[in-house]
């Protein structure tokens, strides 16, 4: 069956989801201590659901839309989800298209209302720097979810995994990111970044199908919410966007990652 027939699938599926729709990484390895200082865990205080996310800025993280709860906390500088440090209270700003019962849209700022103070265990990343840039197609996701798709136990340490991004035109829709590969985001790790070329480029919405044979997984394509995402946060934008990054092609990378669990 074709790559386009297996996404329209994922998608279906995506929108008969309620609540948290939860992700993990499968196949991958332990992230090196404070390698990956932008990541964030989210855990809402009443119902304990937990979701990734990234930070963009000192008071802003990024995640998805499907990962909004009543009591959100975010958590930086995380080295074991069992050892939390201070929780910071957020003001959520999901996507005002985002429907729980469709697809698309899938984006949420999280307003700190305590600014996070950067240090070599806490840090930003960068976001796209236009709509229609290129990107490498050898990317890297991460997260605290499942090790394995059938063992339920998140795992208390930061992961991460290499994956391959797909032509455009096999990814069924323009706000929509897929990469392809035995490893990637599995239960655990909605609202994650995917990373290419040191650059967030995605956000995890839907874990691979564990029937489909190509393996695919689709992330919410964040250069296309750049106009919506400086409405809401507006100052500091060039700063952000690109840091003078060159144009990036959708082109294989040499740099390589060992995955050896």
């Amino acid at each position: 069956m074709s790559i386009l027939w297996h996404i329209t699938c994922l998608l279906l599926l995506r929108s008969c989801s309620p609540g948290f729709f939860i992700h993990g990484i499968v196949g991958g390895k332990v992230s090196i201590l404070h390698s990956r200082p932008y990541m964030v865990y989210i855990r809402d205080k009443i119902s304990k659901l937990t979701c990734d996310g990234f930070l963009v800025r000192e008071d802003y993280v990024m995640t998805a839309a499907s990962c909004k709860q009543s009591h959100l906390m975010v958590y930086l500088g995380v080295t074991d989800t069992n050892f939390l440090p201070d929780g910071i209270e957020v003001d959520p700003v999901p996507h005002p298209e985002f429907n729980m019962n469709r697809t698309g849209h899938d984006i949420m700022l999280l307003k700190l209302k305590t600014p996070a103070t950067l240090n070599t265990a806490v840090g930003t990343i960068t976001l796209p720097k236009t709509e229609n840039e290129e990107i490498p197609k050898d990317c890297m996701v991460m997260g605290w979810g499942w090790k394995k798709f059938h063992d339920e136990s998140p795992s208390n340490v930061l992961k991460e995994a290499s994956v391959t991004l797909i032509d455009s035109e096999n990814c069924g829709t323009a706000d929509t990111l897929c990469t392809e590969g035995s490893t990637g985001p599995a239960p655990g790790d909605s609202g994650g970044p995917l990373v290419c070329g040191g650059v967030a480029e995605g956000i995890v919405f839907f874990n691979k199908n564990r029937s489909n044979a190509e393996n695919l997984t689709a992330f919410t394509h964040i250069s296309r919410y750049l106009s919506w995402i400086q409405s809401i946060m507006p100052l500091d934008m060039p700063e952000m966007l690109g840091k003078c990054l060159p144009a990036r092609n959708i082109r294989s990378n040499p740099r390589t990652f060992d995955l050896k669990a």
